[in-house]
């Protein structure tokens, strides 16, 4: 099921409350009152809270240095067809998610506050998060100051590894990504401890557990994408300390 069908089909929006029920409210139209709610999946709603933080978040990026211009409203427009192959409406929706987020009286962090309690018990869900809001903000090769001082801040509001920054941007600056830093271990970690974290790790990002805990659908290729760099970082590993 899409984001947006899950947001109509269980009325989420008013029930969200935050920055997030309200940018749904404008968008939508209304507000959605407590007589209008029904009964929504947590799927259904974890996959509503994580893209209208994403893109709402992406406008408080934008914004970061002041002024949002037509050139990155037409950059996040082409990401979203080539990334998440969205139909029509849900890339229409998308972009009025971004557009009034980011006139909005609320901060980048409030989002990010809101996104991080709502799925806080779905800790790989906001790593999820933040490597696609790392590669949103660096789609034009350029990752501006503004743009990387918010980026920094949001592993302490999401209470993530700090060092997972460094990592996301040795990798879109086209460097080889460190092994250890993708499995989030020390060198002078027995091999046997870092297999052990490489198979907690493994068990995680497994796309079908993502899937299982409200991972959209629309991330899947994301999701193999994350699972195949720790496989490929263990064997990286294993080679190294034989």
């Amino acid at each position: 099921m899409s984001f947006i069908n899950s947001l109509i089909g269980g009325m989420i929006g008013g029930a969200l409350g935050g920055p997030l029920g309200a940018v749904l409210g404008a968008v939508v139209g209304s507000k959605f009152g407590s007589k209008n709610r029904k009964s929504f999946s947590s799927n259904q709603r974890d996959q509503v809270v994580f893209f209208t933080a994403l893109f709402a978040c992406l406008a408080k990026l934008a914004k970061a240095d002041g002024v949002v211009s037509r050139e990155e409203v037409d950059k996040v427009d082409s990401y979203i067809k080539e990334r998440f192959n969205f139909p029509d409406d849900q890339r229409l929706f998308a972009i009025q998610i971004f557009n009034q987020a980011k006139d909005d009286p609320y901060t980048f962090q409030d989002y990010a506050d809101q996104l991080a309690s709502l799925l806080s018990q779905n800790k790989n869900s906001l790593i999820m998060f933040y490597e696609l809001l790392f590669e949103l903000a660096i789609a034009d090769g350029v990752l501006h100051d503004s743009e990387e001082k918010l980026l920094k801040e949001v592993p302490f509001i999401f209470g993530i590894r700090p060092d997972l920054f460094e990592e996301l941007k040795a990798k879109f600056d086209n460097q080889a990504s460190d092994a250890y830093l993708v499995l989030g271990v020390s060198r002078d970690m027995s091999f046997a401890d870092i297999k052990k974290e490489y198979q907690k790790k493994r068990r995680e990002f497994h796309p079908d557990t993502l899937t299982s805990k409200g991972l959209p659908e629309e991330l899947l290729e994301k999701a193999k994408e994350r699972f195949i760099q720790i496989q490929q970082a263990y064997e990286e590993i294993e080679k190294q300390k034989k």
